[in-house]
């Protein structure tokens, strides 16, 4: 194989690859597109064993997110992008291992945040029904 031989057939992949919207394994999907072994998923892109996540792109293996990317092992997430192993996050960035994070970003192992601040469990819930409210999240 020649060098432009292997470049030619390297773009053709890469186009049928990028042309490529159907899912594969799912169930119950709508308006989903290039997801793997998901289950009642709703207007997301390339899931991986997602379920029933809404509006969410490149997770693998998170549940009940939505409006969200780039998530990993997630569960009820709204709004976050790059997390890891964590769940009831809101608006959180890159944060593993955390759980009842609103607005946290780069946390590690953290529960009851607010911009990265901690809070007692009454205190978080208490501010966070507030500014769900004020910021028309809730």
């Amino acid at each position: 194989m020649t060098r432009n031989e292997f470049e030619s057939e390297l773009r053709r992949l890469l186009r049928e690859h990028g042309e490529r919207t159907g899912n594969q394994r799912c169930v119950e999907c709508t308006g989903c597109e290039l997801c793997i072994d998901s289950s009642f998923c709703n207007a997301s892109r390339s899931l991986l064993r997602c379920h029933y996540c809404v509006d969410c792109e490149r997770c693998a293996d998170s549940t009940h997110c939505r409006g969200s990317r780039e998530l990993f092992g997630c569960h009820h997430c709204v709004g976050c992008v790059a997390c890891r192993s964590s769940s009831y996050l809101v608006r959180s960035t890159d944060c593993d291992g955390c759980s009842y994070c609103f607005g946290c970003v780069g946390l590690l192992r953290k529960d009851f945040h607010v911009l990265n601040r901690p809070y007692q469990r009454s205190e978080y819930f208490a501010l966070v029904t507030r500014l769900s409210r004020e910021l028309g999240s809730g």
